[in-house]
């Protein structure tokens, strides 16, 4: 798994859910900017999530780890 995968995974999670990147953020109790596009590459390089964030934004939409992954690699629309 990629930088890149699981910011897509964290798109579509939003998405699904009705909210922005920045709406999943602020519901998980995070700051609104930490999904930003600008946050994902850090000097050129891809940034990572914590699995403390990622486990954030799975509790506030109930899905399971199973269920993100899924998202990560479906098709693109």
């Amino acid at each position: 798994m990629t930088p890149e995968e699981l910011w897509r995974g964290i798109d579509r999670l939003a998405a699904k859910n009705g909210l922005s990147a920045s709406g999943l953020a602020v519901r998980a109790g995070l700051d609104a900017s930490v999904f930003n596009q600008s946050k994902r590459v850090n000097n050129g390089r891809p940034h990572w999530i914590t699995l403390e964030t990622l486990s954030k934004i799975l509790k506030v939409t109930n899905t399971s780890l199973v269920d993100f992954v899924n998202l990560i690699y479906l098709p693109e629309d």
